[in-house]
C-alpha cells in the first residue's frame, strides 16, 4: 500500500485559493468527507457487529433446537445444514445480476428485514404446536436467501465506503468484527439455549437484526441511481459475470480452492454440534463454550493479516495460510471426554486462522481487480462456485455420518481439508510475492 510522498521544505507554498490554510504549527484536520466515511464505515462495522453476532447464534440456536426439541438424527441435522446453505447453489447467479442493478444498501437493509421477519415467526409456530423438522428446513432455506442477498451487496458496497487503497484494512477490520462475533456467539447461545432452551434464543436474535437496519439507515453515503435494466438482460448479465470469473486465471483457481475447502470443511461444521453433544457428551452450554475457543485464532488472525501481508506478500499468504493449518484439523476427531476436549479447540483454533488470513487476502484482491460495475455479479459468482458445493456437504455429512459414525466423517473430512490447499501451491501464487499487474491480467488477455 503506497503513501503519498511529502513535499520538500523548499517546495513553495502555492496553495489554490479555495484550499483551507492551516494556521503555523496545527496539522489540518481530517476533511469533513473524511469524517463522513469514517462515521458511515463505523455504521457498517457496527451493523456487521449486529448480524454476525445473531448469526453465530443462529448457527449454534437452530440444530440444536432440531436435536432437543425434535431429536433430529444425524441425516436430518446434515439435511438442515444442506437446507441454509441451498440458496448459494439455486440463487447463486441471477442474485449478482440482481444486486448490480439495485442500491447496495437497500438491499442489506431488506435482508436484515427478512431475517427478522423468519426468527419471529419460529417461536410463534413453537408456541401453536406447529414446529416440526420439515418447517425447520424451509426457514433454514430463506435464512440462507437472505444472507446470500445481503453478503454480497455488503461486499459490493465495501470499497464504496473506503476506497480501493484501503480495501485489505477494510476488510480486516470486518474479519475481526466477524471473529469477534464468532467468539463470543457460541458461547452465547450455549448460554441462552441452557436458559431460554433454543426457542426463546432464536427469537432474540430478531432484535439483532432491527439493529442492523437502523444503523444501516443512518449511513450518510449515497448510492447512485444505478440504470434499469430490461427482465431479457437477466442472462446476459449473468453471463457477463461468469465469464469474467472463469476467464481470469487467479480468479478462477482462487474459486477452485476455495470451493475445495468449502466441501470439507462444511463437513465439518454439519456435524459438529452432534459429535460435541451424542459421541463426546457435552452438555449445551459447553458446546457453546468449545466453539467459542476454538474461533480465538479467527480474532488473532484478523488482526494480524495486514501485517502479515506487508511481511510475507500477499499473494504467498494466501496460499501459505492454508497449507500450514488445514492439517490441524486431524485433531478434531481424536477429541473426548477430559482433556482430550482440548484436541477439538485447538485444531479449530489453528484452522480458523488460517481460513481468515485466506479470506481477506483474496476477497480484497478479487474486490481490486474487478471493474466496479461487476462486483455485484463477480462476487456473486464466486459465491455461487464456492458456496454452491454446501447444500452437497451437508448431505454428503449425514450420509457418512449414518453409515460410518460421526466420528469416522470427521476423519474423512479433516483428511481431505489437509490436501485441499494444494490447488494453489501448484499454480502460478507460488512464484508470487503480491498480487502484481501479472496476476491481475485476465487468461484472455495472457
Amino acid at each position: 500500500m503506497s503513501v503519498p510522498a511529502a513535499e520538500p521544505a523548499s517546495a513553495p507554498p502555492s496553495v489554490p485559493p479555495s484550499a483551507p490554510v492551516s494556521p503555523p504549527g496545527r496539522e489540518a484536520g481530517p476533511s469533513p468527507l473524511e469524517r463522513r466515511r469514517r462515521r458511515d464505515f463505523r455504521l457498517f462495522m457496527s451493523s456487521h457487529i449486529c448480524n454476525e453476532l445473531g448469526n453465530s447464534i443462529t448457527y449454534v440456536a437452530l440444530p440444536l433446537m432440531a436435536v432437543l426439541t425434535l431429536h433430529a438424527s444425524a441425516m436430518e441435522v446434515g439435511l438442515l445444514a444442506a437446507a441454509e446453505q441451498a440458496a448459494f447453489l439455486l440463487l447463486g447467479l441471477p442474485a449478482g445480476a440482481w444486486v448490480d442493478r439495485m442500491r447496495r444498501r437497500r438491499v442489506m437493509i431488506g435482508a436484515d428485514l427478512a431475517r427478522a421477519a423468519l426468527l419471529t415467526g419460529l417461536p410463534v409456530a413453537y408456541a401453536f404446536h406447529l414446529h416440526s423438522m420439515p418447517l425447520l428446513y424451509a426457514v433454514a432455506l430463506l435464512l440462507g436467501c437472505a444472507r446470500l442477498f445481503g453478503d454480497v451487496a455488503d461486499q459490493s458496497y465495501l470499497p464504496t465506503l473506503v476506497g480501493e487503497s484501503t480495501l485489505v484494512g477494510g476488510n480486516s477490520k470486518l474479519e475481526t468484527v466477524r471473529s469477534a462475533a464468532e467468539f463470543s456467539g457460541p458461547g452465547v447461545a450455549g448460554f441462552l439455549v441452557q436458559l431460554f432452551g433454543p426457542v426463546g434464543t432464536l427469537a432474540g436474535q430478531a432484535v439483532t437484526s432491527l439493529a442492523s437496519v437502523v444503523l444501516l439507515g443512518r449511513i450518510g453515503a449515497r448510492e447512485e441511481r444505478r440504470a434499469p435494466a430490461g427482465r431479457g438482460h437477466l442472462l446476459r448479465d449473468i453471463r457477463e459475470g461468469l465469464g469474467y470469473v472463469l476467464g481470469h486465471r487467479v480468479l478462477r483457481l482462487i474459486a477452485l480452492n476455495t470451493a475445495s475447502v468449502n466441501l470439507f470443511l462444511s463437513g465439518v461444521m454439519a456435524v459438529e454440534v452432534l459429535f460435541l453433544t451424542r459421541t463426546v457428551g457435552l452438555a449445551p452450554a459447553a458446546v457453546g463454550w468449545v466453539l467459542t475457543t476454538a474461533t480465538i485464532g479467527s480474532l488473532l488472525a484478523a488482526v494480524a493479516t495486514e501485517r502479515l501481508t506487508r511481511a510475507v506478500g500477499a499473494a504467498r499468504l494466501t496460499w501459505l495460510s492454508l497449507l500450514v493449518t488445514m492439517p490441524f484439523g486431524l485433531l478434531l476427531p481424536l477429541a473426548g471426554n477430559g482433556w482430550r476436549i482440548a484436541l477439538f479447540v485447538l485444531g479449530s483454533l489453528v484452522q480458523s486462522a488460517g481460513v481468515t488470513v485466506y479470506n481477506i487476502c483474496q476477497v480484497a484482491y478479487r474486490q481490486t481487480v474487478c471493474p466496479p460495475h461487476l462486483l455485484g455479479r463477480m462476487t456473486a459468482t464466486m459465491r455461487f462456485l464456492v458456496w454452491g458445493v454446501l447444500p452437497v456437504s451437508g448431505v454428503l455429512a449425514g450420509v457418512l455420518g449414518e453409515l460410518f459414525g460421526v466420528r469416522t466423517a470427521l476423519w474423512l473430512f479433516t483428511a481431505a481439508l489437509s490436501a485441499a490447499p494444494l490447488v494453489l501451491v501448484c499454480s502460478p501464487l507460488r512464484r508470487m510475492r503480491g498480487f502484481d499487474e501479472r496476476a491481475a491480467a485476465p487468461a484472455a488477455a495472457q
